[in-house]
């Protein structure tokens, strides 16, 4: 099929509804990202303001053209976008160009002096994928979505990447896949007659993986140092000095905090905890975030990033169709997930596993899912009134 590319009718400009281009959403985003740049600066040994203000510029450039192209126009391409997406977090272990950055965990690719983490956009094309496939069911009266097939296709498609993604020893991606998963089959209109029985399956077995970690042994599935941090996070007297020794370093910054942060009470001139914690401006970005502005700025910072949150589900209620109210419950649970974990592994309250936090850790990769993900939120908003 020949596809017709007349001067920007694929961006649909005219027939959008621009009063509700969400520039509040846009305004939270710039603030978060104000407060990544300071705390990088500040944490980050490696940091350069030039490739943050360049990587800004790029992630806010491709929000803008993802809020005015039409969600739908992507959805006809996920295929493609699938394809792409599972090769390249294939790449990553399977290639030359695949790398672990001396961590021994094969999540990026090689690309010059850069470097390009796949399962972080996955995310969103496996939100794409799901969308497009359940409204296929949705829109097509002779198909019914209610069935055992359309459960066990979804989980094919949702596995695919996913698979590649634990070879990479990516445990912490495949999770928040898993549960966009779970949150997209919830809302999709499956129904309780199909989901039921795989919840009363699901949840014993959960019981028993983590009956099964938690006994000596080597253990299939798992990396050695996957078992000993949940290990470790079960029996934290027994590994104060070994593997729980970054969370309790990370939670001694936190505290140190106190009320107001150090940033209000030394003008960033005294002595700081957090340079004890590996990755702080990463998965551990939530330590010099408490550490410098204190449990009140971490109120402020977990109101907007809640605010977001809102916004994805409030999205979801006023979208179009069921494609963008699919899209949006798929991003909203990204964003909870990711927040929930990178927050509960800082504060010590989940095992140790590496997920950033999105708008505030470094990476480009993570950058640029989120913008695209916020892109999205726009343009589900700027469509036409709901059919």
């Amino acid at each position: 099929m020949i596809l017709e590319l007349k001067p920007f009718k694929w961006l649909a400009l005219k027939r959008y509804n621009w009063k509700n281009y969400d520039f509040s959403l846009i305004a939270v985003v710039v603030m978060l990202s104000l407060i990544s740049t300071f705390i990088l600066s500040r944490a980050a040994s490696s940091f350069s303001i030039t490739k943050q203000v360049f990587g800004l510029i790029f992630g806010f450039t491709v929000m803008f053209i993802v809020s005015i192209m039409d969600y739908h126009t992507l959805c006809r391409f996920v295929i493609f976008f699938y394809a792409v997406a599972t090769l390249m977090v294939a790449a990553t272990r399977f290639s030359p160009i695949g790398t672990d950055l001396s961590t021994n965990s094969f999540r990026w690719l090689s690309i010059g002096d850069n470097y390009f983490q796949p399962s972080e956009v996955t995310k969103i094309v496996v939100i794409l994928t799901l969308a497009a496939f359940f409204n296929r069911y949705v829109e097509n009266e002779d198909k019914n979505i209610r069935s055992w097939k359309v459960f066990f296709l979804a989980c094919f498609i949702t596995f695919i990447p996913t698979g590649f993604i634990l070879i990479q020893s990516d445990l912490s991606s495949s999770i928040v896949i898993i549960m966009i998963l779970v949150m997209m089959l919830i809302s999709s209109g499956v129904g309780a007659r199909i989901l039921g029985p795989v919840a009363a399956i699901v949840i014993p077995l959960i019981g028993g993986f983590f009956w099964y970690i938690t006994t000596p042994g080597e253990k299939l599935f798992l990396n050695e140092y996957q078992v000993e941090r949940i290990v470790g996070f079960l029996h934290p007297e027994e590994e104060a000095l070994g593997t729980m020794f970054q969370q309790n370093n990370s939670v001694v910054s936190i505290a140190s905090g106190k009320l107001y942060g150090k940033m209000m009470v030394d003008s960033g001139e005294g002595v700081r905890n957090y340079n004890t914690v590996s990755v702080r401006d990463s998965d551990f970005v939530w330590t010099p975030i408490s550490e410098e502005f204190g449990f009140l700025g971490c109120m402020v910072i977990l109101a907007m990033l809640s605010f977001i949150i809102i916004k994805c589900f409030i999205s979801a209620k006023h979208a179009r169709d069921y494609t963008g109210m699919m899209i949006a419950i798929g991003i909203a649970t990204m964003f909870t997930i990711q927040v929930f974990f990178n927050i509960g592994v800082a504060t010590s309250i989940l095992p140790n596993t590496g997920l950033p936090l999105p708008f505030l850790s470094n990476g480009l990769s993570s950058m640029l899912s989120s913008m695209i993900a916020i892109g999205l939120l726009i343009n589900i908003r700027i469509q036409p009134a709901r059919r």
